[in-house]
């Protein structure tokens, strides 16, 4: 007999989302505790499996209606082992055995990835790419990641890195220096950061944009931009016309490589929607391959803040 649920556990800087779900992909309950990652992974996983144990009991349920547990985590994860490598947003979180450690607690199975490829896996399921066997997954955020699925399967390559999306080089000489330490990589140009970037850019420039009257003297944040683009202003649409061209060339590539039938785009600045997506899918088109450029659409994300611990709820059932 089948389980009533698994539960899906999406681990973020600040917070960690915990959800029982059924097969179909529809969470019967749900909760949110801070991750605190300043007090040590050994506190945080605590808190989890507290967090768990009191869902459980919330919701009139025991572990004997649990299937299994999966966690979604932001980094460097070995699925097969169970073992977070590291997390390099969330500080001490290195070569821990996390399945392990909940696994005995609980008795149940327990699997891991990385937060993109079960965000991945929940929008091929029960989201955007339901009944797709060859797509490509993008969240545009504070980084660019994506999960890749070719053949119905998930791809995590040699070393479970694959889909590093951001990491694509875009501008070969004298290009921005990214985060990882190289230069002229698309995250430099296609993120969060490059937003504010571009957007501190023009208001040091002297002129008057309506993000700077949103802002108010605060800190400009992408969606700020993005509310001044929605109400018409040139400078905060050409900011994301810009995003979307470098994350265009990019997706090109992918393209023509993969083969891909869809392409879905979510996270924070995926969530600017036709002012990111039209100039990728113009690229695209303009670009790629024909047959390929025919063969592929541009969506995006449907499952939106849920995808983590929707996809982390599915690892369990997962090869």
């Amino acid at each position: 007999m089948s389980k009533k649920y698994n539960i899906g556990v999406d681990i973020g800087g600040t917070n960690v989302k915990i959800a029982l779900v059924d097969e179909k992909g529809i969470i019967a309950y749900s909760n949110s505790v801070p991750t605190r990652a300043e007090m040590g992974y050994e506190y945080t996983i605590q808190n989890i499996i507290n967090t768990i144990k009191e869902s459980l009991k919330e919701s009139n349920n025991d572990i004997s209606n649990i299937g299994g547990i999966g966690f979604g985590l932001p980094g460097q994860i070995d699925s097969l082992n169970g073992i977070v490598r590291l997390l390099p947003n969330i500080p001490g979180w290195v070569e821990v055995p996390l399945a392990k450690i909940v696994q005995s607690e609980f008795n149940v199975p327990v699997k891991l990835d990385n937060d993109v490829r079960v965000a991945t896996l929940g929008e091929l399921n029960f989201g955007a790419g339901k009944g797709c066997q060859n797509l490509i997954c993008i969240t545009v955020g504070t980084g660019v990641g994506s999960g890749i699925v070719l053949n119905g399967q998930l791809v995590r390559g040699a070393s479970m890195t694959a889909g590093e999306l951001g990491h694509i080089i875009v501008e070969k000489d004298n290009g921005e220096i990214c985060g990882c330490g190289s230069r002229g990589c698309l995250e430099a140009y296609a993120s969060g950061p490059s937003v504010v970037k571009m957007a501190k850019e023009y208001i040091m420039g002297g002129k008057s944009t309506k993000f700077k009257e949103i802002a108010q003297g605060n800190e400009i944040t992408p969606f700020m931009v993005y509310e001044a683009a929605k109400q018409g202003d040139a400078v905060a649409k050409q900011i994301f016309n810009i995003v979307g061209e470098y994350l265009g060339v990019a997706l090109v590539s992918v393209v023509n490589l993969l083969n891909p039938e869809k392409i879905i785009v979510g996270g924070g600045v995926g969530q600017a929607g036709d002012l990111i997506l039209t100039p990728v899918r113009e690229a695209i088109q303009k670009r790629c391959i024909p047959t390929s450029a025919a063969a592929v659409e541009v969506v995006p994300a449907q499952l939106g803040e849920s995808a983590g611990v929707v996809g982390a709820s599915i690892l369990v059932n997962q090869k």
